[in-house]
């Protein structure tokens, strides 16, 4: 139920819920905000180039904001890496976490979950704010609908950054461009915008997105590509030559002239008797090589500034490369899920929560978790080579890290503990283990054991017995005609022959 007290917004304004259902931003054929306006990017040059930069230095961004647009409408690289980029963080499903355990908190953070972070508008609102990773800065205007008992964003309107200006005073605050105000601006009105602003680097928010750093790449490129093209026009085609022999009037060398400029779309010539065209092949002495380069180049350059990496955007790679240079860009969709992540739980929980619920002390968060790819072979190997080593390992978290749920009662499950092996010789039943063998051969040779050593041990206690000293049991052993150790033999035989039996049929 929706509190009738002021309330505040992040920043200590006012919040105005009369204005809340209303469009701040709508552009309009007239007036300040156009929908349409001048390219930029058509015949850029460097002292054009400069000067929308040194624009931008002093606070007029607009044509910079414009470039910005076009760069990534022209250029397929530098719109592919940054659609990489941002899909990234968009294709990850959210979480939100409750401010505590108290039924209360669980109960908001349900409702955060329900109607913001599953709502079919989540992903293209995280792509929308993800706009302003080239521009600097985006802005998203809140749609809010009033329900009998509850608000709820009915729509997340991207604004063009054309629209925006920042303060002359300190470069930070973000002001709506608006007849009232065209020069300075208008604030932007409390609970009603989502403001991202990219931290690629620290500084001004304007001089902060990546069309700026690659600004100089795509133009260098476009003119490449440019010149690339007058090449191909030029050397693309053979050197078409008419050569005529002997005397031939005016009008007939222009008939071969005009042959030879025609044959390029004509494809075809009438010539008269005993003039020639002849098709030569020039040589570009690998100048097209030239082109190629300094375009793969930039395109490199734009890579590691997008993506903080080459080896996944550009050709040429190993796989092996691709995966080493993949930690870097789960370090760059890491900051940028935390940095998106920070911006819902200001400008869209916050607000949400304070309409439906009043302000509580805390407030659920939103987080996008970034997952790093782990190397699951190698975890595999390792956990086995341990676990024969006699480690041990907690199951659950073993199942965990290689992304496999628990087992519940009456699922059906895939592997476990061996099978006992079975002999095939024994009818069917169960060939104990080595372990279990070899007790049961030494128990049945320890079972006369005392009758067998009694025949050997007996004449030797007798002597002990009788002699009065060392030297007169060793002379009566000496005269025994030898001791009666066919029994001990025989158990050894046999004993040593079952063992080896019992180890061919293990081994099979």
């Amino acid at each position: 139920m929706a509190r009738t007290s002021t309330l505040i917004d992040q920043f200590g304004r006012p919040v105005r819920r009369a204005e809340l259902t209303k469009m701040q931003a709508e552009p309009g054929l007239t007036g300040v905000r156009q929908a349409f306006g001048p390219s930029v990017a058509p015949g850029l040059t460097p002292q054009r180039l400069a000067a929308i930069l040194r624009a931008c230095d002093d606070g007029n961004t607009h044509d910079y904001l414009v470039l910005a647009e076009e760069m990534e409408e022209r250029d397929p690289h530098y719109a592919s890496v940054l659609g990489v980029r941002k899909r990234a963080v968009s294709g990850v499903e959210p979480v939100v976490e409750p401010a505590s355990e108290d039924p209360r908190d669980k109960k908001i953070a349900e409702d955060v979950r329900e109607t913001i972070a599953m709502s079919d508008a989540f992903p293209d609102l995280i792509e929308d704010m993800l706009d302003a990773l080239g521009k600097g800065f985006a802005a998203i205007e809140i749609d809010w609908k009033r329900g009998t008992q509850r608000w709820t964003p009915r729509a997340y309107i991207h604004r063009d950054q054309r629209y925006f200006r920042f303060d002359r005073a300190t470069g930070r605050e973000l002001r709506l461009i608006d007849e009232d105000d065209p020069a300075e601006g208008i604030p932007l009105e409390p609970f009603k915008w989502i403001e991202h602003r990219t931290r690629l680097k620290s500084g001004l928010p304007a001089r902060g997105g990546l069309a700026r750093l690659v600004a100089f790449g795509w133009m260098c490129k476009a003119y490449t590509l440019k010149d690339w093209v007058a090449f191909i026009e030029t050397y693309g085609l053979p050197l078409r030559l008419g050569r005529y022999g002997g005397e031939h009037s005016a009008q007939d060398i222009e008939k071969l002239f005009s042959a030879v400029a025609n044959i390029g779309t004509d494809a075809a010539a009438v010539l008269p008797r005993g003039m020639e065209i002849e098709f030569q092949e020039t040589g570009s002495v690998n100048g097209d090589r030239i082109f190629e380069s300094l375009a793969r180049y930039v395109d490199e350059q734009t890579s590691k500034a997008v993506l903080g990496q080459t080896m996944t955007a550009d050709n040429g790679s190993s796989r092996a490369q691709a995966e080493v240079h993949d930690n870097v860009r789960h370090d760059i969709a890491s900051a940028d899920a935390r940095a998106v992540a920070g911006t819902l739980n200001r400008d869209l929980v916050k607000p949400y929560v304070d309409l439906n619920y009043g302000v509580p002390k805390r407030y659920p968060r939103i987080t996008i978790p970034i997952a790093e790819p782990e190397d699951t072979d190698m975890i595999i190997r390792n956990v086995t080579r341990l676990a024969v080593a006699g480690v041990r390992f907690n199951q659950s978290e073993v199942r965990q890290r290689l992304g496999f749920s628990d087992p519940e009662p009456g699922d059906d499950v895939v592997g476990g503990p061996p099978e006992p092996k079975r002999s095939a010789t024994a009818m069917n039943r169960e060939t104990p283990g080595p372990a279990d063998a070899l007790d049961e051969l030494e128990a049945e040779m320890l079972e006369d054991w005392e009758e067998v050593m009694g025949e050997t041990l007996d004449p030797i206690e007798e002597i002990i017995d009788g002699a009065g000293s060392y030297e007169e049991v060793m002379e009566r052993l000496a005269g025994l005609d030898g001791l009666p150790a066919s029994r001990i033999i025989d158990t050894l035989v046999k004993g040593m022959f079952k063992a080896r039996a019992q180890g061919d049929v293990t081994d099979e």
